[in-house]
């Protein structure tokens, strides 16, 4: 993936007077390519003469933070206890069969990035699956094909 610098330099001007916004400056950058790439973080360190090893530090230790690119679409299926025993491991296996990838991963083609989270506060709907941010509970198979498949307006959204 070939990175944007005048994005990022926009962002970095956005920010430039304001020593004390390092992470927000971190996250918009993340939020406009998805991670943090090393060339990515060196140019930042040199622009705002902040060293490498501390925008290495803040990345590492926030996990919204990826230093991997995440795919176009993101896939969280909630394995809270609500959740897990309604299902969510077999809903789970269902979206990285479909998909060919494990937990973590992110598709070849850089469609979908899955992974797992602990709880996403939706207990009475589990099992749970949030794509994109939107939350879609009581997941069966079928629901996971058309999700998957790009037809989720064929889908009720939950919350």
């Amino acid at each position: 993936m070939k990175v944007d610098f005048e994005k990022v330099n926009g962002i970095i001007e956005k920010y430039r007077d304001d020593r004390e916004a390092i992470i927000a400056l971190l996250q918009d950058i993340s939020a406009e390519i998805r991670y943090l790439p090393e060339e990515v973080i060196r140019h930042v360190s040199d622009e705002i003469e902040v060293p490498v090893s501390r925008l290495y530090s803040l990345a590492t230790f926030y996990t919204s933070f990826r230093l991997e690119p995440r795919g176009e679409h993101e896939v969280q299926i909630c394995m809270g206890t609500a959740c897990h025993v309604r299902g969510a491991p077999r809903m789970l296996e269902n979206v990285t069969q479909k998909l060919n990838i494990k937990p973590g991963e992110t598709t070849g083609d850089g469609k979908f990035t899955v992974e797992t989270v602990n709880c996403v506060g939706a207990c009475a709907l589990g099992p749970l699956l949030v794509l994109d941010g939107k939350y879609y509970g009581k997941l069966t198979q079928r629901k996971i094909e058309k999700l998957l498949g790009g037809s989720d307006d064929e889908v009720e959204q939950s919350c």
